[in-house]
């Protein structure tokens, strides 16, 4: 499936790696970045609705949709080389400054981005997760099963791929469905073609998520001893994760960025396809900001 009114391109970012991009609209560009287990079409109202004055880029990650998937070599699919990916694809566009959003997997892309690429990433749009070594930290107890493919994933190559690939409908298809609020935010046509992409990506996609468990700690933890923050304008639209599980969101964001929004939403995890207006609201309002 394609976003109507969008060009698709396949953007070399290296050697070896060509991202899926769509892309329309003219105007200052923006970077929206897909969460798990989804593709670039979560963006579809959202996008449409920014090309009225912006650039809109939606590339599929390295590793799902339609991009390349590369075999793991220990940082293949670390949030720095997915975060050079989307600076070189900007920059394929002629665009050496954009702002950036992300949602889940792709936000965690955007964080590492604005962390390695400063320069090059205007504004930052975190959609629902914390920082990684965060999100190690406030799992714990009974609690911490929201999150076990988290676990699951971080383990040792075979026994995730074997298993997530044994019923990878079921497995994909769980968070699509318990993530979601009821109603049609994520009609059948949409989700069948999440759940194909996932199953055709499983194993880059656990390449993705052991990377979390690995090298993107190391990353992060070298950035937090050197207190090294965002810089640019952030804003962070979540669920309140905090009251569940037992933390202070915003006091978590703080200690990463100097100039923070942070807003608690009331929608699903998805909330890009669940509440379109709420999130475009809150980009424009960040584009703003300087």
């Amino acid at each position: 499936m394609r976003i109507t009114g969008f060009d698709y391109q396949r953007v070399p970012v290296s050697d070896d790696v060509a991202l899926n991009v769509a892309v329309a609209g003219t105007g200052s560009p923006i970077v929206l970045l897909h969460g798990f287990p989804e593709t670039h079409l979560m963006w579809r109202h959202v996008a449409t609705d920014l090309t009225a004055d912006h650039t809109v880029l939606c590339p599929d990650l390295r590793g799902y949709g339609e991009s390349d998937k590369p075999a793991d070599t220990g940082e293949t699919y670390s949030k720095r080389s997915m975060a050079a990916d989307v600076v070189a694809v900007a920059k394929a566009f002629g665009h050496d400054r954009f702002a950036l959003a992300g949602h889940d997997r792709g936000a965690l892309v955007a964080l590492r981005a604005g962390l390695d690429h400063p320069g090059e990433v205007s504004h930052l749009a975190i959609l629902d997760v914390l920082p990684t070594l965060d999100m190690w930290d406030v799992l714990h107890g009974t609690s911490a099963a929201v999150g076990f493919h988290l676990y699951l994933m971080a383990q040792p190559p075979g026994l995730p791929e074997q298993l997530i690939g044994a019923a990878p409908d079921a497995f994909f298809g769980h968070f699509l469905d318990a993530w979601t609020r009821p109603g049609d935010a994520i009609p059948a046509d949409v989700r069948a073609a999440y759940l194909e992409a996932s199953r055709n990506a499983v194993t880059s996609i656990v390449a993705d998520y052991r990377a979390s468990a690995g090298i993107d700690v190391e990353h992060d933890t070298a950035d937090r001893e050197a207190g090294n923050r965002l810089t640019m304008p952030l804003t962070v639209l979540q669920q309140d994760w905090g009251a569940a599980l037992g933390y202070d969101a915003v006091a978590l964001w703080r200690a990463w960025a100097t100039d923070l929004d942070h807003r608690t939403v009331t929608s699903g995890h998805f909330m890009a396809e669940e509440s379109p207006s709420e999130v475009v609201k809150a980009l424009r309002e960040l584009l703003t900001r300087s």
